[in-house]
């Protein structure tokens, strides 16, 4: 079984990410959110019924709608939605159920749908190129 990710790892990873702020488990670029807590409400308990999950939640931005319905069809023990979420860019994440390799990818697209488009091309850069750009 791989491993999978806890709060730590959230933090860990979302901090690692350029200017990203962090208050009582939500993280923020510029004031943007990228990632927080999301612990189920009644609405959504009822909404999912019997497949509503127990566990810790992240919710997270993603780029677009398209993205979210592929996250969905591709792992949906992993990732779920409700109706408060319908239309809008977020998934909601089993904490427990999610491979580390995985959330740092989840949030780093989170990220970069939310940077400001200077910065988040100043950070590609910098992964591409990692010595600045020196021979």
């Amino acid at each position: 079984m791989p491993v999978v990710a806890t709060w730590d790892d959230v933090h860990r990873l979302a901090r690692a990410l350029p200017e990203t702020e962090e208050a009582e488990r939500s993280w923020r670029v510029r004031r943007k959110p990228i990632a927080w807590e999301r612990p189920l409400r009644r609405g959504d308990r009822e909404a999912l019924g019997d497949t509503a999950p127990d566990g810790d939640i992240l919710a997270a931005r993603v780029p677009d709608l398209g993205a979210k319905a592929a996250l969905l069809a591709d792992d949906p023990e992993v990732y779920f939605t409700t109706p408060h979420f319908d239309g809008y860019p977020a998934i909601l994440v089993r904490l427990e159920r999610i491979a580390e390799i995985d959330l740092a990818e989840l949030l780093g697209e989170a990220w970069l749908a939310q940077a400001p488009k200077r910065l988040a091309r100043a950070y590609l850069d910098s992964l591409r190129d990692p010595t600045g750009g020196t021979p």
